[in-house]
């Protein structure tokens, strides 16, 4: 089997080197490229455009461009790329935005080594990841408080968000569930549909507004 190749752009050594020494302890892994921003990684895609990678582990709070806004600008290099946000940051508004433009999974860095690389796993099966502690933000925003009168997901699409909070894994879902793993990316990704039109469209902003209180 052909290792997934892994791109890290992270600024703080210790954590780059660490990440991406254990990364490659794993045969079906190889680490690629390792950047400290994101200028010098698309520095690196100019001086040889034969580069590839199917994952790229991207910071957030980086020096120069930080790792959302420069979502777009990775996503028009390498269209194909699945972008894992690997960061401290946990606040509801970032996480959304995050997911919203792009990012296939979500990874506090409270995790441990262990969990980034069974991220990377359901990644390469075609899955998405969330950390425990960013599902139980998500679940916030959509069932609670301001939303929870609103009809937001389906009970199944729910299901398997609370499943993620509970920090179960894109395949232990799909075996519980008795649905295919395909079924399971499905619904994850129209899920990632409705973060975005809670965040854009005016129609249900004005909606959850309805709900507030």
């Amino acid at each position: 089997m052909t290792p997934a190749k892994i791109s890290i752009i992270e600024d703080n050594k210790v954590i780059r080197d660490n990440v991406s020494k254990f990364i490659g302890f794993h045969e079906e892994f190889e680490v690629t490229m390792v950047h400290a921003s994101v200028e010098s990684f698309f520095r690196a895609l100019d001086l040889d455009p034969r580069l590839t990678m199917d994952i790229i582990l991207l910071d957030i709070g980086l020096p120069g461009m930080s790792g959302i806004e420069a979502l777009p600008y990775i996503f028009e290099r390498l269209p194909d790329v699945n972008v894992v946000m690997l960061t401290t940051y946990e606040e509801e508004d970032i996480i959304l935005k995050a997911l919203c433009s792009g990012a296939c999974s979500y990874i506090s860095k409270k995790a441990g080594l262990t969990e980034i690389v069974d991220a990377l796993r359901i990644v390469v099966n075609g899955g998405s990841y969330m950390s425990p502690s960013i599902a139980r933000e998500i679940v916030n925003h959509l069932m609670g408080g301001r939303v929870s009168k609103a009809s937001i997901l389906t009970d199944r699409q729910k299901e398997i968000l609370e499943m993620l909070v509970d920090g179960k894994s894109y395949g232990a879902i799909s075996e519980k569930l008795f649905i295919s793993v395909e079924t399971v990316r499905s619904h994850i990704k129209k899920m990632y549909k409705v973060l975005q039109v809670n965040n854009k469209t005016e129609a249900i902003t004005k909606y959850m507004k309805g709900q507030i209180g």
